[in-house]
């Protein structure tokens, strides 16, 4: 990292849009003339990692969700195709004033939960969790208060026919298929 280099939310940003288009992103930090990484780089690096730790499968082996999936706004959308999991990154928390909706949704998602403590975002049930629409469109209710990470990430875990695995939704059988 430069020395004007980048904080840790703008480089999270950076790496989310990047594969939440397919592609990549490498970091480009280099040794001090001493051949060590100075405070600040050694920082953001740190940084980093632990969102990483607890975020990773958000963005290891995940690429551009499919076209079928739209982003909410202040949102970016990563898909694992392995897994078969959308992940909705919250890059903008407050400005979604305590809502998600998901545009289409409504019928596809079986369980959602934050990657960063698997806390579980429950069905509605008059409280502020999941909320179906007339439109088709789930909208659920996340905390007010930011969680204690950079850039919270919701995991989708779909239903078999919204994940594209047809009618065989016993997700243990397909994966102890030859």
């Amino acid at each position: 990292m430069k020395q004007r280099g980048k904080d840790t939310l703008h480089v999270l940003c950076l790496l989310i849009d990047s594969v939440s288009k397919g592609g990549n992103m490498i970091l480009n930090v280099g040794p001090t003339g001493r051949g060590t990484f100075d405070d600040r780089a050694r920082r953001a690096l740190d940084d980093i990692a632990a969102w990483m730790k607890v975020h990773g499968r958000a963005i290891h082996g995940c690429t551009a969700a499919p076209e079928t999936f739209a982003a909410p706004a202040h949102t970016a959308l990563t898909w694992n195709p392995a897994s078969r999991r959308l992940y909705v990154h919250l890059l903008n928390y407050p400005a979604l004033n305590g809502t998600i909706r998901l545009p289409g949704m409504r019928d596809k998602v079986e369980y959602a939960q934050f990657l960063h403590d698997a806390s579980e975002l429950k069905p509605w049930t008059g409280a502020s969790h999941w909320h179906p629409r007339a439109d088709n469109d789930l909208e659920f209710h996340v905390p007010t208060v930011k969680p204690p990470v950079e850039i919270p990430v919701v995991e989708l875990f779909l239903t078999a026919e919204a994940s594209g695995r047809g009618d065989a939704g016993d997700r243990t059988k397909q994966e102890q298929s030859p």
